[in-house]
């Protein structure tokens, strides 16, 4: 906690001065371009990655990247965060993005027990289309490659919100895959 209570103490003597007009700006409202999905993972910071300064991007972070198909007997925080970010807030884009040495498709790939978390079991369940598709092309999945299925399957999934399919009709709605790279910092386009 110490290391939390001091990082808040340089960012309000060191960084907030230099950007007080911008935080006054977002005070009032923000107008982000871009709906950034990705995961929770510590290591996986969509601002940082993207350059983004505070406003430009309205995330959402779950485990594993996980995007819930669209029910109306099931409606979340994600959908709710999705809903509100295209139907609101208007933006352009929606960028799903996976990264290598994912916890959640390691546990997946690599059929770890998750009965002692069986909430996490419960949630990993949003990436059984990517598995499927996985189970389809034969043999043992690699994480990395169950990645790469899992962001094309979260994509597909994020495509059935009412407010994306209607937005993407509608207006210029345009959603993007990325695998990012940790130990090389790449990002790697998957189609959507």
């Amino acid at each position: 906690m110490n290391n939390l209570s001091e990082g808040v103490q340089r960012f309000q003597h060191e960084i907030f001065p230099g950007k007080a007009e911008l935080f006054e700006r977002l005070a009032g409202a923000h107008h982000p371009g871009a709906l950034f999905i990705g995961c929770s993972d510590a290591r996986v910071v969509p601002e940082l990655i993207t350059s983004a300064d505070a406003g430009d991007l309205f995330v959402i972070r779950t485990a594993g990247n996980l995007v819930p198909a669209y029910s109306p007997a099931e409606i979340g925080g994600v959908t709710a965060s999705i809903e509100y970010a295209v139907s609101v807030l208007g933006v352009s884009d929606i960028v799903v993005c996976g990264h290598s040495a994912c916890g959640a498709m390691t546990a997946l790939a690599q059929d770890h027990d998750l009965s002692a978390v069986p909430a996490v079991a419960r949630w990993l369940r949003h990436a059984d289309p990517a598995m499927a598709r996985m189970r389809s092309h034969g043999g043992a999945p690699s994480v990395q490659e169950l990645v790469r299925h899992n962001v094309a399957a979260q994509l597909a999934n994020l495509a059935t919100h009412p407010s994306v399919a209607a937005a993407r009709i509608e207006r210029d709605l345009t959603l993007h895959g990325w695998v990012f790279d940790i130990p090389t910092g790449a990002i790697d386009p998957i189609a959507a």
